[in-house]
């Protein structure tokens, strides 16, 4: 009898020991994934009760504080957003019904003062107050205003603007923009807005790219030693590929016609031949280091950002998939971009081939003023050589100098930079119409001493990339050169 006693005793002190070791996994060990399921709303009201950190712009403009609501007991904070819509994308919002988007959600741990489940026990027990840090982020006010007013006269789309050495970014927009204030009475509205306010057109927007594409395959085709900024190719007027005519505008053909000549006039019968010359493999070793085929290392939530690449069916294609290689040369095909994908394509030439990580936060302050963390600026790879990235800057000069891109040039500075208009016919987020066009340029400047790389990308417009999308790169490089 004794025996089956201690028998009984020693099964419940195990099972009591997987209980209690359960428990302290899924509160201590595995409170973040806890977190993150929707249907535990716990974590959501706890954090009402804690002073959420601010967020700041690069010069302390406030984007982002926390607003008490009530006393003692019924104390509550609430989120407000005093810049309004200029800043929705990319720093998102923060309300307990709605939970947390883009910036707000990627840094939720920080804002909430919640680094280390163990430290947050710990000041529980010592019966100190959880507070939530601020994070200044790099995001320029002056370039954010002045990148949102630009594309807003234009059209809908996405603008992005990095600083080439370090990876800062200086400006994000996203048109249609929307208030975060708003959002908790008017969600079912913006969900059901037709321009999409809610969607992040420059992170998450898949746009074709045309001819901007055109300096992925030139910097393939220059490092891979396929071509030389000499080699001279004829380009006929038309070619036909896989059965189908590829024309240049006008059907203008040109004989010998070298690197410089070819991006300056974007010359789609000579980068097609260049396309197949280096073919599919080492074209998509190319994209990949630049990024493409990824999610990109930006400090937002990955859930909340878009690919680049070939797309079927929402698939991503590899080099072994059946592909037109002359018609991805040249920014065609099924080939789809965000315009962060091309402002880091923009900003790994003018970094002497160096791809940084773009990273909007710059640095982390406790409540009681101390920087704590400061961003430490990395890189991501190297995608082409120093010796490959200054000889794409020289043919993208003469792109702004004297080619399809004239309308970013700025006075009295030297600027790099390719246009893009990829025709999308049919396209049922334009209406539907035969004459909508992607608009695109991107760039950087001074091409000499690159301060700032930009892509802009507007999208279902009747006009070409030198017309509208050429002038809002103009517009931010200025605004930030001149505020240095």
């Amino acid at each position: 009898m004794n025996r089956q006693i201690v028998k009984l005793f020693g099964f419940t002190v195990v099972l009591f020991a997987v209980l209690i070791g359960f428990t302290s996994y899924w509160s201590v060990f595995d409170a973040k994934a806890l977190k993150q399921k929707e249907a535990n709303k716990r974590p959501l009201l706890e954090q009402q009760q804690i002073e959420r950190g601010r967020i700041l712009a690069a010069d302390g403009t406030v984007i982002a504080r926390s607003v008490a609501k009530g006393q003692g007991d019924s104390l509550r904070y609430v989120r407000r957003y005093p810049e309004g819509s200029l800043y929705g994308h990319p720093i998102g919002y923060s309300f307990v019904r709605l939970g947390d988007t883009e910036f707000e959600e990627y840094h939720n741990d920080t804002l909430v003062g919640e680094e280390s489940e163990f430290s947050s026990i710990l000041d529980e027990l010592r019966g100190l107050e959880q507070k939530g840090n601020d994070i200044v982020t790099n995001i320029d006010p002056v370039a954010q205003r002045t990148a949102l007013e630009a594309l807003e006269e234009v059209g809908f789309g996405g603008v992005v603007a990095i600083e080439p050495s370090t990876g800062r970014v200086r400006a994000l927009v996203s048109n249609a923009p929307y208030d975060p204030n708003l959002v908790p009475e008017h969600f079912p509205a913006l969900t059901r807005d037709p321009s999409r306010p809610l969607y992040d057109r420059a992170t998450q927007g898949q746009y074709p790219p045309g001819s901007t594409f055109k300096v992925v395959t030139a910097a393939a085709a220059l490092d891979s030693g396929v071509i030389t900024p000499g080699t001279a190719i004829d380009a006929p007027g038309t070619l036909e590929v896989q059965g189908q005519p590829l024309q240049n505008d006008f059907n203008q053909s040109f004989s010998g016609l070298t690197l410089d000549g070819a991006l300056t006039n974007s010359v789609n019968t000579w980068f097609a031949q260049v396309g197949e010359r280096i073919g599919e493999g080492t074209l998509f070793e190319y994209m990949d280091r630049f990024g493409f085929n990824s999610k990109p290392a930006i400090d937002l939530p990955s859930e909340q950002l878009s690919s680049s690449g070939l797309f079927e069916g929402g698939r991503l294609l590899g080099p072994r998939d059946p592909i037109d290689i002359a018609r991805v040369a040249i920014g065609q095909e099924r080939l789809l971009v965000t315009p962060l994908q091309m402002a880091e394509v923009a900003a790994a030439v003018a970094n002497e081939g160096k791809l940084m990580r773009p990273q909007i936060w710059s640095r982390v302050v406790d409540p009681d003023g101390r920087v704590v963390d400061r961003l430490d600026p990395t890189e991501y790879g190297q995608p082409i050589s120093e010796q490959t990235a200054a000889e794409l800057t020289t043919a993208m000069e003469g792109v702004v100098s004297e080619g399809t891109g004239t309308n970013a040039a700025i006075p009295g500075v030297t600027v790099a930079g390719k246009t893009g208009t990829a025709e999308t016919p049919g396209n049922e987020t334009c209406g539907g119409g035969s004459a909508e066009n992607q608009a695109w340029f991107m760039g950087f400047a001074p091409a000499d001493h690159p301060q700032i790389a930009i892509a802009a990308s507007v999208e279902c417009t009747e006009q070409f990339g030198n017309d509208v999308a050429a002038p809002i790169f103009r517009q931010v490089a200025e605004a930030i050169l001149n505020g240095e």
